[in-house]
């Protein structure tokens, strides 16, 4: 058979009839609806996960905000749980990454640190010493230990209790609604730099601020941030809360702003060593509590600081 006609079966041979070809849509169609590719499906899974995420942050803002209003003691409470939490899910984290904190030593110093600054005189101090004096002596008689797992059962409990405990030192300054005000414009002023980093980072992002860590994380972002948190301290200013000055906003702007982003990126940072994409799951769409809390550790105490050395606290 001359080679032409050897080539014109052979192309009709592999041609597919239209059935063919609707079967092949059908079955491809089928295995992308098995593993979760179609359109609709990725669309209805992004409005879920965002409605999730919605949810969960919401009834989490909703719980601070009442606790807060509450009072001192309220507010203790919040955040003595918080501490103990994200401590925990530090030391998941540090498992991972092969170290051997002692839980239970840290855990107690994450809780005491909030207590002993809503008991005040200087407690924290003490809580301090007995966490480093008690850190040793388990040093000292656990063989396994090595001196890095000491080193963070102590440091767990002050990056999560001490620093968290800002917002029971700012809410002390009155017992009633400017004290909580107080508390939550610091706060919010954190939460409201995250919210618009995120947009502004998502809608005009270019920059990478530090890709190897937190490739999302964008100046631009940054930049939209200072001005959410910018917002929050203002109103503070606005509603004629005691002592907050126009210098005071713009400091507490900058300041915690900054401080935000640091703690951001570190929580990233101890994630990526540990090799995880969240510190835990308790906070659904958002993942650990640490991961939502993490600018708030950083930022919330600096602002306590700006409002101390502004001489309002």
């Amino acid at each position: 058979m001359p080679d032409g006609d050897y080539n014109v079966m052979s192309a009709g041979q592999v041609g597919e009839s239209p059935r063919d070809r609707r079967e092949e849509h059908r079955e491809n169609r089928d295995a992308k609806r098995a593993m979760g590719a179609l359109a609709g499906q990725r669309a209805r899974g992004a409005a879920e996960r965002t409605l999730t995420r919605t949810l969960s942050g919401a009834i989490y803002a909703i719980a601070m905000f009442v606790l807060i209003f509450l009072g001192p003691l309220a507010t203790t409470a919040l955040t003595a749980a918080i501490a103990w939490l994200c401590c925990s899910e530090f030391f998941r984290m540090a498992r991972l990454y092969g170290r051997a904190p002692f839980d239970f030593l840290g855990l107690a110093g994450a809780i005491a640190f909030p207590v002993a600054a809503y008991l005040g005189d200087g407690l924290d101090f003490w809580v301090l010493y007995a966490l480093l004096i008690a850190s040793g002596v388990w040093f000292i008689f656990t063989p396994r230990a090595s001196i890095v797992d000491v080193a963070i059962t102590i440091f767990a409990p002050i990056y999560t209790g001490w620093l968290i405990s800002s917002l029971v030192l700012i809410r002390l300054m009155d017992a009633g609604p400017v004290g909580a005000l107080m508390t939550l414009g610091v706060l919010g002023s954190v939460w409201a730099n995250d919210a618009v980093a995120y947009f502004c980072g998502r809608t005009f992002g270019r920059s990478k601020m530090s890709p190897r860590i937190s490739p999302n994380k964008t100046w631009e972002g940054f930049f939209g941030g200072l001005v959410g948190g910018f917002i929050l301290w203002l109103v503070m200013y606005l509603i004629a809360l005691p002592g907050v000055t126009i210098p005071i906003v713009v400091i507490g702007t900058i300041a915690t702003g900054l401080a935000s982003v640091v703690g951001d990126l570190f929580e990233s940072r101890i994630k990526r060593a540990a090799g995880v994409k969240d510190s835990g799951d308790f906070l659904p769409g958002h993942g650990g509590l640490l991961d939502r809390t993490d600018s708030q550790l950083f930022g919330c105490m600096t602002g306590y600081l700006v409002l101390h050395l502004g001489g309002i606290l």
